[in-house]
């Protein structure tokens, strides 16, 4: 039976503030019902700035992540409203939510694991530039991975890059998948001969740190669209065309010509004032010198305060569920919003005799993806990709790509070939990798953690690196 989109008694009583009444009805209602536009009850009681409701859903279990039909969740609209402690409390339960969640497909991520085999393998990797002898001064490195059971080792050289010196060592990352979390997952550093257990809960202050970078970057969206995507067979020969077939390594490869690709991306930042994104593009330009300002004269990061609230709305529940699906009266925040969309066209080369097949790296992806994007995933692969697996990939925009090397060892057979993955990046992303090429990339981690909860990444595992309260002060300073 389809859900009643109309009949929305917990939505209802956010718009009209009953906090009792809401009490009572989250005994008997589901906390995660959308409503006709695509908003849970956390959606508008944020948008509304009901800070009693917000508490009282989040004590329910209300989905943080969920999406609306304008694909913002309810962290994205507290974000643009503004005020620090609900952004730390939605904060807080989605990444308790997330952990619960891993945790739950754990045992059988832990099966996909162990049924798909023992192997060996050699990741190969180096940025490529079509500007002559760039390539030379690109990082690069050998990545050895060993797979045992539901354990993966991944040895690496590469630890660290500054002012254009590669910094080399001997790192290793070791999974563990029958050990609890708190064990699971360990760094070595095997030149110092010291470990480090990786956490699964961040600390108050890298929460802080997070909130304080959300609040002062723009609010993001991005998404590759694969419903226009089309795979027809690659041709060559001037004169005399004919399908495209070649070896990549040790495989017989056909090529097919990848056509509608489109990343879609959304930005948000009615919570910025004009001194916020001057001071943004300050801070991406002091972090390339090592600039360490943005604390108070105790040494403390400054946090970053609550915005004025919107004002109050006018808006009535029969006006909001009157309008069109997905355009209803705006409720918070006057939008300043920017959709841009980047087509791009690559190749891929299908291989049949390639050792891994894609079923196997699916069965994977099925216990540690949300079942309705893996569904939509699986559904593209069988429906669109072409048979075989995706030995080669490369892009036909004119943009830095890395190159990798794959050794793969199962049992006593060794295989070789040679993949070309594009980075779909913009040239402007580009930019802003070089500008930060002389930065310290751990200094980059509290932006990666920040940028997973805007773009609904589950993994929440965080390193213990002093530094990420520099990074976090400058963000918001």
């Amino acid at each position: 039976m389809a859900e009643d989109v109309d009949y929305c008694p917990l939505h209802e009583c956010v718009f009209s503030g009953d906090v009792r009444k809401l009490s009572s009805l989250l005994r008997t209602n589901d906390v995660s019902k959308k409503d006709k536009h695509g908003n849970t009850a956390l959606h508008l009681a944020v948008m509304l700035g009901r800070k009693e409701c917000v508490h009282l859903l989040l004590a329910h279990g209300a989905p943080v992540k969920i999406k609306n039909l304008a694909g913002w969740s309810p962290l994205a609209e507290a974000i643009s409203y503004g005020d620090r402690q609900t952004i730390l409390s939605l904060v807080r339960k989605l990444k308790q939510q997330a952990r619960e969640q891993m945790e739950e497909r754990r045992p059988n991520l832990v099966a996909a694991l162990n049924q798909m085999g023992d192997f060996y393998m050699e990741l190969k990797w180096d940025f490529q530039s079509w500007v002559p002898l760039v390539s030379r001064i690109l990082p690069s490195d050998i990545c050895h991975i060993h797979k045992r059971g539901s354990s993966i080792r991944l040895d690496t050289t590469l630890v660290d890059f500054n002012d254009m010196h590669w910094e080399r060592g001997d790192i290793s990352f070791l999974f563990t998948g029958d050990r609890k979390p708190s064990q699971s997952l360990t760094v070595l550093d095997n030149k110092a001969q010291l470990f480090q257990r990786v956490r699964y809960e961040e600390t108050e202050m890298e929460i802080e740190d997070e909130v304080d970078i959300l609040m002062s970057s723009d609010i993001m969206a991005a998404q590759m669209s694969t419903k226009s995507i089309t795979f027809t067979r690659a041709q060559t020969g001037w004169i005399f065309r004919e399908d495209r077939k070649e070896m990549v390594g040790p495989f017989q490869s056909d090529f097919y010509v990848i056509n509608g690709m489109l990343l879609e991306s959304r930005k948000r930042r009615e919570h910025l004032s004009e001194e916020d994104l001057q001071k943004n593009k300050a801070i991406m330009e002091s972090l390339t010198k090592g600039s360490t300002q943005g604390f108070d004269n105790n040494g403390e990061p400054v946090r970053r305060p609550s915005l004025t609230p919107p004002p109050d709305n006018q808006i009535s529940w029969l006006e909001y569920m009157s309008a069109e699906a997905g355009s209803y009266p705006n409720l918070g925040r006057n939008l300043v919003y920017k959709e841009t969309n980047k087509a791009f066209k690559a190749t891929v080369a299908m291989s049949p005799d390639f050792p891994l097949s894609v079923d196997m790296l699916l069965n994977v992806l099925e216990v540690i993806t949300p079942f309705k994007h893996f569904s939509k995933l699986r559904e593209f692969v069988q429906m669109k990709l072409p048979p075989g697996f995706p030995v080669k990939i490369g892009s036909s925009n004119s943009i830095p790509r890395p190159e990798l090397l794959l050794i793969y060892s199962s049992s006593s057979s060794f295989v070789l070939t040679r993949l070309s993955l594009a980075l779909f990046l913009t040239n402007s992303l580009i930019e802003k990798f070089w500008k930060l090429r002389g930065t310290n990339p751990r200094l980059l981690d509290l932006v990666y953690e920040a940028s997973k909860l805007r773009l609904g990444s589950e993994t929440n595992i965080s390193f213990d690196f002093t530094l990420k309260q520099i990074l976090a002060s400058k963000l918001h300073q």
